[in-house]
């Protein structure tokens, strides 16, 4: 008879779970990208590895927007839970960019400049991993979140660098005498930038929270 009312009570939704699983998928993806810098499987198969781990993904951030509407009481304002959940799938969408690219132009071999950027991308994955847990208490973990933001922002700085130096290379060495490989290094460069410009995004949205919570 109280059934009715059970169903008004506030409703608690698993919300630092579903970020940190959510956090392992970029871990995982990350770690095919450097696979695939090493040579270690053909643009087909990183292709596949990286999108089974952006189905997953998906289904994650569809369950958290499934439990923001069922839940009454969220651990933080509904609209910084989306904008977190957002940005993490951001990430893991242009690495699978950056897989799509690989795997159309069939490139056998990334750019020096290109296998570094990866490293990047799997170091801001493992930061971000190591932040999301400590979401579950903003206001003892505040100064260590901070320091891990700071370690997003300054990766995705690094990235840049590499980025811009990497072009011009591959202009210098590439273009002469292959116009079309040239754009193909650029497409590749530009998705790899993406990805770390995702995980900034990242940073913000957690620092965002600390503000507010800490």
């Amino acid at each position: 008879m109280f059934a009715w009312f059970q169903r008004l009570l506030p409703q608690k939704g698993d919300f630092f779970g579903m970020f940190e699983a959510h956090a392992a998928t970029l871990v995982r993806a990350a770690k095919v990208l450097q696979e695939l810098a090493a040579d270690g499987g053909t643009p087909s198969e990183i292709l596949e590895k990286i999108h089974d781990q952006e189905h997953q993904a998906d289904d994650i951030i569809r369950d958290v927007l499934t439990a923001i509407r069922k839940t009454f009481l969220t651990p933080f304002d509904r609209g910084a839970i989306t904008s977190l959940i957002g940005a993490m799938d951001d990430a893991i969408d242009e690495m699978l960019a950056v897989a799509r690219a690989v795997d159309i132009y069939d490139l056998r071999e990334l750019r020096p400049e290109m296998k570094q950027i990866v490293d990047l991308i799997a170091e801001a994955a493992a930061v971000t991993a190591e932040a999301v847990p400590l979401l579950r208490n903003v206001s003892a973990n505040g100064a260590r979140l901070h320091e891990l933001t700071g370690r997003l922002v300054g990766l995705e700085g690094d990235a840049d660098d590499l980025h811009a130096a990497g072009l011009k290379k591959a202009f210098q060495e590439i273009a002469p005498k292959s116009p079309v490989d040239f754009a193909i290094s650029r497409e590749v460069f530009k998705n790899l930038e993406r990805v770390t410009d995702a995980f900034e995004d990242v940073a913000n949205q957690i620092d965002g929270i600390v503000i507010d919570h800490a």
